[in-house]
């Protein structure tokens, strides 16, 4: 082939070969890889405070976006607490006072037990492409991934947080930075994601440090020491009558 038309060819093509994908698409494949009917997962979390760090431990089960179960196990303070996720609705049993209490409104800002989550972030479980628009900034490397970083914007109102940039591993389509913020652009939290392993064909971190900050410390860790998809769990478990059973 003459050497001039194959250079032609060449550069022709490399729009084509160096092209940044659809930042839609990204988002995309995030919530692909984090789609599932059901799951389990036993967890811990370490509350990092000004003096001291204690551990809670608990059982988890999930049915879709809406239906989320928690039973705390450790240590014997918060043994028996519950909480249970149905919809827009939360509730908190405290086997203390054998009661439950539904958080709503300005309570879902609270913290989970002193951790740096709120009970918002707890709520908030539907598909990112759902509630945020994308758009790329470009690429990055994290903890040695080379990954894209989108900026996320609210596409509705009574989200927690306004807008949100992400680093999302090109390889595995899972986030492993995630910087929110508030409508003023002030930044309320930063998580980051790591010990990535693959569980019933996706990719999922079993490590994740939260920091508000707002607040001083080191943040939260939050680890997963087991966890299984797409199991058959009890319709009873996502009930009101579980809460005290």
């Amino acid at each position: 082939m003459n050497k001039i038309l194959l250079a032609i060819l060449i550069l022709a093509a490399l729009p084509l070969w160096a092209a940044d994908p659809d930042p839609a698409s990204i988002l995309k494949a995030v919530d692909a890889n984090l789609t599932f009917s059901s799951s389990y997962s036993v967890t811990r979390m370490v509350i990092n405070g000004r003096r001291s760090s204690r551990t809670v431990e608990s059982v988890n089960y999930a049915q879709g976006e809406d239906k989320f179960f928690t039973e705390y196990t450790a240590p014997p303070r918060d043994k028996g607490t519950k909480m249970l996720k149905l919809g827009d609705k939360l509730w908190i049993y405290d086997p203390g006072t054998d009661r439950s209490v539904q958080i709503s409104g300005n309570m879902l800002k609270q913290s989970v037990m002193g951790s740096d989550l709120s009970y918002e972030d707890f709520m908030e479980a539907s598909k990112l492409q759902d509630d945020y628009s994308a758009s790329l900034e470009g690429s990055a490397s994290y903890d040695g991934r080379d990954c894209w970083v989108l900026l996320l914007t609210a596409k509705k109102t009574g989200l927690a947080y306004s807008s949100a940039r992400i680093q999302v591993d090109k390889a595995r389509n899972v986030i492993l930075h995630e910087q929110l913020f508030a409508k003023s652009g002030k930044l309320l939290k930063t998580i980051r994601f790591g010990n990535v392993k693959k569980v019933g064909g996706r990719w999922y971190p079993h490590f994740v440090n939260f920091k508000d900050e707002l607040k001083s410390g080191k943040g939260t860790e939050y680890y997963v020491d087991e966890i299984r998809f797409d199991l058959s769990i009890p319709a009873a478990t996502f009930t009101k009558a579980m809460l005290k059973k």
